[in-house]
């Protein structure tokens, strides 16, 4: 007679149930190819609606607009006002290639692999630039009257370029964040960031030199380039935990 050995442990055996996986941090789990499709729709839709409704009145504000711009005008003082310059500062210029460059830094492994990571991010950036630039001169909507601007501003105002470019920077570096940090980490940073995207776009209101129409369509823009942007991640990004 033969002593009984020891009971297989879970998972031990073939019909044994296996352990579940412990989340690491960094783990990226990329949204379904038909909820990023379905989310860029949206927002495609909501643009679209948006430009309708500028074209239709060949650029001429809403009264809502209108209302917007005058209310900031007249509650325009200090330090609200030098505040207001200093973060919409950030939504152009270096500050959003910086943050696609440390995005890139982030969620790339090695140095092949940040690389790719850094070449990626910054692409998305600027294509998504060069598509707002080519709709704003299409679209040629006219600025609020320079007497009411309250810093610098160039171009036509439609869609704004504040609000496009800060958005896809905010959402270029939480996908990096999201690639390396702890979920909870992750998400965090992910409500900072959409705080700063959003304060920026509202300070060109606050500042007199947008339409509250062109910076919704910034960010519908810019959220519908975002979902799109993120299709061919894995193509680009093939394996990054061994670059």
């Amino acid at each position: 007679m033969t002593a009984a050995g020891p009971e297989p442990g879970p998972g031990a055996g073939a019909e044994g149930p296996r352990p579940e996986p412990v989340p690491q941090p960094g783990a990226w789990a990329r949204p379904g190819t038909a909820a990023l499709l379905t989310f860029a729709a949206v927002c495609a839709a909501l643009f679209a609606a948006t430009a309708l409704t500028v074209s239709l009145r060949n650029g001429t504000p809403l009264a809502a607009e209108e209302a917007a711009v005058r209310w900031a005008t007249a509650h325009r003082g200090e330090p609200s006002r030098s505040m207001a310059g200093a973060l919409t500062a950030t939504g152009s210029g270096p500050v959003p290639y910086l943050m696609a460059v440390l995005a890139g830094l982030l969620a790339g492994r090695r140095a092949r692999g940040r690389l790719r990571a850094v070449c990626w991010a910054v692409v998305v950036l600027a294509a998504g630039q060069a598509i707002r630039y080519g709709l704003m001169e299409l679209l040629a909507r006219p600025r609020p009257p320079a007497a009411d601007w309250t810093g610098p501003a160039s171009g036509y105002a439609f869609p704004s370029g504040h609000a496009t470019t800060s958005v896809l920077a905010a959402g270029i570096l939480a996908w990096g964040i999201a690639r390396r940090a702890r979920p909870a980490v992750a998400r965090t940073w992910c409500v900072v960031l959409a705080l700063w995207a959003a304060g920026v776009g509202l300070t060109r209101i606050y500042l007199g030199v947008h339409w509250p129409g062109d910076v919704l369509g910034g960010w519908f823009l810019a959220a519908g380039l975002l979902a799109l942007a993120l299709l061919p991640e894995p193509f680009a990004l093939r394996r990054p935990d061994r670059c």
